[in-house]
């Protein structure tokens, strides 16, 4: 048996936003990242439609990129001692993210972080509240996702959680919101959603209502993504719904081992963090010729679908090429070193780092299985720009 969950409602088109008028409950949490949302008028609005739906507000504010375990701790503290019926986050990945791993903790105050890196091994949810996620950034689509993504610092991991209580209630889609990314996130945002559809389509859990989604969101990505970066609203409005759609697939076909070197990479170098979307970009085409051993008939279909012509060999490389030259448009490193990263720092750290990454959550649903060894030669081939061919 398979299981398809999405949120019950996703609001969608410019001013959805005011959705949050319509909530009932007494009073909401507003869990926000470092200050754009206020910055640009959305906070003051968000607090204006949960006042007008007669409830009492509190701001959880500044939550960090990657947020970490404390961050989610002292937010959880926060809504034991408010006790929201409403836990509204709003912002990119991070404070979204970071909610749902808050509201676990306020519903269950004596569970432990280590209890919930198991994936789908969480408690039964909406005891307290229930949660509205309202992205501001084309990529992680995490408002409709049974997914959060948390960074142990002490132990320089990102724990990616798995359940489907965390999967939010109402995701409200507002392309207003996206308006105000930097071109340079835009650009991450844009390759981690292209990352997200490309590696649910070709997972071992895809299947026939998460195969259409992946499709739509490939296409309009490489439709979309390069004028959203140049400026083009109305291409940054279809950027939106289009990372939404690719979210709707992987959060029920999982991912694969772009993601799985992502968490394990992002926070591991002393040369500074990798942001997500950049380090899936840089990753995305190696791994595509490393899975094409066992999964070149599916890429193969992904290039057919956006126009490419050819055997399934050829088209492989071509979707390899196209990659590339959108990574080169964007402003993204091909490689590990051309990003930064000291090279003996990264082979001291290689083995190790390849073993955490067999070991993530998303390895488990990539299409080819991989040993700690074939992914340490992996990540030296991202590194130094070589070529896969094993």
């Amino acid at each position: 048996m398979a299981r398809f969950t999405l949120p019950r409602d996703v609001y969608y088109g410019k001013g959805s936003l005011q959705e949050l008028k319509k909530l009932k409950g007494k009073r909401a949490i507003l869990v926000l990242g470092g200050g754009s949302m206020r910055r640009f008028g959305f906070l003051d609005k968000a607090v204006g439609y949960l006042k007008e739906a007669g409830m009492e507000v509190r701001l959880f504010e500044n939550v960090e990129p990657d947020p970490s375990v404390e961050t989610v701790m002292r937010g959880a503290n926060v809504m034991r001692e408010f006790e929201p019926d409403w836990i509204v986050s709003m912002g990119g990945g991070s404070p979204i993210d970071a909610a749902k791993a808050m509201w676990v903790f306020y519903e269950y105050p004596d569970t432990t972080f280590e209890e919930i890196i198991q994936p789908f091994s969480f408690p039964e949810l909406r005891r307290k509240a229930k949660f509205v996620a309202i992205p501001s950034t084309s990529g992680t689509a995490t408002e409709v996702t049974a997914f959060s993504v948390i960074t142990d610092y002490a132990k320089g991991i990102k724990y990616p959680l798995a359940d489907f209580n965390i999967t939010p209630d109402i995701a409200v889609v507002d392309p207003e919101l996206a308006e105000t990314m930097p071109p340079k996130l835009v650009a991450h945002t844009g390759m981690d959603a292209l990352t997200h559809a490309i590696e649910a389509y070709v997972s071992r859990m895809n299947g026939p209502f998460t195969d259409p989604l992946a499709l739509k969101a490939i296409s309009m990505v490489f439709e979309y993504l390069p004028d959203s970066y140049q400026g083009d609203m109305a291409a940054r409005e279809q950027m939106h719904y289009a990372q939404c759609l690719a979210g709707m697939a992987f959060s029920n076909a999982l991912l694969g081992i772009v993601h799985s070197l992502a968490h394990k990479t992002g926070a591991a170098y002393s040369t500074g963090h990798i942001p997500h979307g950049c380090a899936n970009a840089i990753y995305l085409p190696y791994v595509i010729r490393f899975n094409a051993r066992d999964a070149q008939a599916r890429y193969a279909e992904i290039a057919r679908s956006v126009g490419m012509k050819g055997t399934d060999e050829e088209l492989v490389d071509q979707l390899c090429e196209k990659i590339d030259e959108y990574n080169a448009r964007l402003g993204i490193p091909k490689t590990l070193r051309e990003f930064g990263i000291d090279e003996k720092e990264f082979n001291e750290k290689l083995d190790h780092i390849a073993e955490l990454a067999v070991g993530d959550a998303c390895t488990g649903s990539n299409p080819r299985t991989v040993t700690p060894a074939e992914m340490a030669k992996l990540l030296s081939c991202c590194y130094y720009g070589t070529k896969v061919d094993f």
